[in-house]
């Protein structure tokens, strides 16, 4: 046994001198891979354990174990080493010109859609709204029906839609969150909360196109009035395009609500005293809006004598058009890096 350790003490004391004088990685690795690899010399004295009494075989082993170690953390060291000095070579060999422009980095703009639809969620968040999301692809039922809007209604015509089989399509409104936020928090009280997202209509022209955003606005609790409608409509306009801007409210007709009422906002260009923009009239149409029909409320769980509500809804796209401008809805989706940049 006293040969086979002298054998290990001289190895390690050799292997130790070795890797002072190493100048390269591909050296080092030939070296560990002579002494610590599966056919290396400590290996090898370990295959000559058979020559060894049982008492005698464990201690040795240690002692192999112990310097196998002990070398493999110098190994690291060396390593660690070797690779610095191989990265000064490079970085001395390397002539970095510092004065050199750097490379353009193009800049991204938030598309004007994007920038409108935050907008008008921060605003009603503000007002305490909350957001509600409900699926793009939507039954018959939520759609219409639930609305106010049965088979062969007539106003189902001016959502003419893009059907999947024929009691599924994809939706035309965001509306559909409106009854699915009620069934989900019923008897719960007030209900007020935001839908925006994409929905999808046949129709495409300057003003409109098959697929378009909309925000809807629902509102529920006791003793809800039409001018409490009128206040909140008002104060998002003023938000979102100046605080000098009115609003006015014109009866029209939706089956979902009831009054129901066009909004229009005084003109931005021409402060209302009209212009090619409002066809003289000073006026801008913005949204729909109305009194929740109470069909519709008891389609989302809620009683229409106890409660009432109001709602309304918006195309991002138009809200988009008037805040900056915007004549033709094609430039909006025809992602021309020229129109883009100017937002």
């Amino acid at each position: 046994m006293v040969v086979l350790l002298e054998e290990v003490r001289r190895i390690k004391e050799e292997t130790l001198k070795r890797f002072e004088d190493l100048e390269s990685l591909d050296e080092l690795q030939a070296l560990k891979v002579k002494v610590l690899g599966k056919k290396g010399e400590l290996t090898a004295l370990l295959r000559q354990m058979g020559s060894l009494s049982a008492e005698e075989r464990p201690k040795f082993g240690q002692v192999v174990n112990e310097v196998r170690d002990y070398l493999e953390s110098a190994w690291e060291d060396q390593l660690k080493r070797l690779e610095d000095l191989a990265l000064q070579s490079r970085l001395k060999a390397e002539k970095l010109d510092i004065s050199l422009p750097a490379a353009w980095l193009a800049r991204g703009y938030q598309h004007p859609l994007t920038r409108v639809m935050e907008e008008v969620e921060d605003i009603f968040l503000g007002m305490g709204f909350q957001i509600s999301e409900g699926p793009e692809i939507e039954t018959d039922y939520y759609n219409f029906e639930a609305l106010n809007l049965p088979k062969e209604h007539p106003a189902r015509e001016m959502q003419d839609s893009f059907y999947i089989t024929e009691d599924i399509l994809l939706r035309t409104q965001t509306s559909p969150v409106q009854i699915r936020t009620m069934e989900k928090l019923y008897p719960q009280l007030p209900v007020k909360i935001i839908a925006p997202g994409k929905v999808y209509r046949k129709d495409d022209d300057a003003t409109h196109s098959p697929m378009f955003h909309q925000v809807e606005g629902l509102v529920v609790d006791v003793g809800i009035r039409m001018s409490d409608l009128k206040g909140i409509l008002l104060n998002f306009c003023q938000e979102m395009f100046g605080p000098e801007r009115e609003i006015r409210l014109r009866p029209s007709f939706f089956p979902f609500t009831e009054p129901s009422a066009e909004v229009d906002v005084s003109c931005m260009l021409c402060a209302g005293s009209g212009c090619r923009i409002c066809k003289h009239t000073g006026w801008l149409e913005i949204l729909g809006s109305g009194m929740v029909h109470p069909q519709v409320l008891r389609a989302g769980g809620y009683d229409p004598e106890k409660v009432r509500g109001f709602a309304f809804g918006m195309g991002v796209e138009r809200i988009a058009m008037l805040k900056y401008g915007i004549e033709d809805m094609r430039l909006l989706f025809d992602n021309d890096i020229r129109f883009l940049q100017q937002f």
